[in-house]
């Protein structure tokens, strides 16, 4: 059975989303994790450019394995195999603390996403089961600094941030978030309280608090162009791992 896509300029930029020198940055990141894996054994029938590109046509369409199986010309199974094998390597590389960290500025929110693995999500505000990621941008670059490990959708985001292992990474750089983050040490916008209206000089931090913190809403809108975080059907790690390479493909496209 021969296949339809394969990696090449008009296949890679229609149905990834990124051009041919960053999906080229994509690849080069999976050789070097041990993509072609350690050698011996039935070599795979698909090139390591093309099982890249099966993954991120996969991320970006959320096809089910029995329709990306023609267009490679390969097996549903090994579509699975090549989705399992290869998905942690597309993982986003952590970010390094930055030498200006005090001058920086991080924006943190939560998304839900829809989940099927009932072990992963919760019933939540969406009224689907959906797990809580949250996500940590620049607020100068755009680029993802961090993604936490989903979260049931039903738990608060500073319930989540708290328990996410986050924290850890953003010392020393200061950090915005909205109003769901209330003492957890983060910026977030002044409260109104009973019998105290905010005062002028607050409306106008408020203002400019959300001008800022919208730009991880816009981040959030450029990573569900990958239609795998509308709705995810990978079970266990599968959510974690479609995260992390949306992330990693989502700054390939924006830095290069």
């Amino acid at each position: 059975m021969a296949g339809v896509l394969r990696a090449d300029r008009v296949w890679v930029e229609t149905f990834t989303g990124l051009r041919l020198r960053q999906f080229e940055g994509l690849l080069r990141a999976v050789r070097e994790r041990g993509g072609n894996g350690p050698g011996g054994g039935r070599p795979w029938c698909l090139s390591l450019a093309d099982r890249v590109l099966l993954v991120a046509v996969y991320y970006r369409t959320n096809l089910t394995m029995r329709q990306l199986a023609p267009l490679f010309g390969i097996s549903s199974a090994t579509v699975c195999r090549v989705i399992q094998r290869l998905r942690p390597l597309l993982a986003l590389e952590p970010a390094a603390r930055p030498t200006d960290a005090a001058d920086r500025l991080w924006i943190v929110d939560g998304t839900l996403i829809p989940v099927r693995d009932r072990t992963v999500g919760a019933s939540s505000r969406n009224y689907r089961f959906s797990a809580n990621v949250q996500v940590i941008i620049d607020a100068d670059t755009r680029l993802v600094i961090a993604t936490a490990r989903p979260a049931p959708g039903n738990k608060a985001d500073a319930h989540v941030w708290r328990n996410s292992g986050l924290p850890a990474q953003c010392q020393g750089v200061p950090v915005l978030g909205d109003g769901a983050y209330l003492n957890t040490g983060l910026i977030v916008p002044h409260r109104k309280r009973p019998g105290r209206p905010l005062l002028p000089g607050e409306k106008e931090d408020n203002a400019e608090h959300r001008k800022v913190r919208a730009r991880v809403e816009h981040a959030f809108a450029r990573m569900k162009n990958y239609k795998i975080l509308r709705d995810c059907r990978q079970r266990g790690d599968g959510l974690h791992h479609a995260v992390q390479a949306v992330a990693h493909m989502h700054n390939l496209a924006l830095a290069t």
